[in-house]
């Protein structure tokens, strides 16, 4: 059976998975990143795992695999195939492509950005299936998103279309690594959230999930930090629709997991705030932790196919 290798480098783990041409998930397999030891042991433990997924497949399917796709986070050269920076991997301008075609056996390979390449999934075959546009939202340690057009998730001209966790949305506000102060996922990303309910609470092991579990209790101090999150979330996605005009509004990580406590507040929050826009769908993620190797899979399979929408998570340098 025809199939690509797909992976999905986190910074504490990496998912892996063979995945047919119709994006089924054919194998899955998991392993820990292992950057305690270092950038280039973590680069190592990559190439290695790709070379484990490629004779597995043979094995089972009786032929190599036809192409691969990897998802990393931080600053990637899609164009060069670079993963030039990521601060929770220690590496620089590592040339990743190069480095896995030649493992593969010169089989062709796709470097993405781990939100893009989850976007990706996540428009093509998850919850915004059939949608000609649509803006994905990761809540997760940070916010970070995906901007979809007909198939295909843009980059834009330097890389960081799509880092709307970077919008002002409160002036003068908490300072930022960024730089900025009052940025949209200093407030309402799932660490913002879990940093003030440990805080409000008294109990610095609290995080998100348990803030959201309070609220479900009526507990007025997790409501007071769930609605400052909210608001501030509802605030940075109408900007967002205003610039991007998407159909469907697709939000996941570990903040939208809460379901409809995050769901129904936001809906209205974002409804009370538009005037001439056009609400979106706003639905969860559909794909969960499978996201990023389903579209690393697809990502390698437009590499295979040239006519289908490809994911231009591309950067000119």
């Amino acid at each position: 059976m025809r199939h690509v290798i797909a992976l999905d480098v986190g910074g504490t783990g990496m998912k892996a998975a063979l995945v047919g041409a119709d994006g089924e998930l054919l194998h899955q397999a998991r392993r820990a990143t292992g950057r305690e030891r270092g950038p280039d042991a973590v680069v190592a433990s990559i190439l290695d795992f790709a070379a484990e997924l490629r004779a597995y497949g043979e094995r089972r399917f009786g032929e190599p695999a036809a192409g691969a796709g990897v998802a990393v986070p931080g600053i990637v050269d899609s164009g060069r195939g670079v993963a030039v920076y990521a601060a929770n991997l220690g590496w620089r301008d590592v040339p990743l492509r190069a480095l896995l075609t030649e493992r593969l056996g010169g089989v062709p390979v796709a470097l993405g950005h781990d939100v893009r390449t989850g976007g990706l999934a996540e428009g093509r075959v998850g919850a915004g299936r059939g949608a000609d546009r649509f803006l994905f939202v990761a809540l997760g340690t940070g916010i970070a998103g995906a901007i979809g057009v007909d198939g295909r998730v843009e980059a834009g001209a330097h890389g960081f279309a799509g880092e709307i966790g970077h919008i002002v949305v409160r002036p003068g506000g908490i300072p930022c690594p960024c730089g900025q102060h009052g940025c949209l996922e200093r407030f309402a990303s799932a660490a913002a959230v879990s940093q003030a309910w440990a805080e409000a609470s008294g109990d610095p092991e609290a995080d998100a999930a348990d803030c959201a579990k309070a609220v479900e209790s009526g507990d007025p101090r997790a409501s007071a930090v769930w609605r400052t999150a909210v608001d501030a979330l509802a605030d940075g996605l109408v900007t967002a629709l205003t610039l991007l005009d998407p159909r469907t509004l697709i939000l996941g990580g570990g903040l939208a997991e809460a379901g409809e406590t995050l769901f129904t507040p936001l809906r209205a929050a974002v409804e009370h705030r538009v005037t001439f826009q056009k609400v979106p769908t706003i639905v969860p993620a559909a794909l969960g932790d499978t996201a990023g190797c389903r579209g690393a899979g697809l990502m390698a399979w437009d590499l295979l196919t040239p006519t289908a929408p490809t994911d231009p998570s591309e950067v000119t340098t």
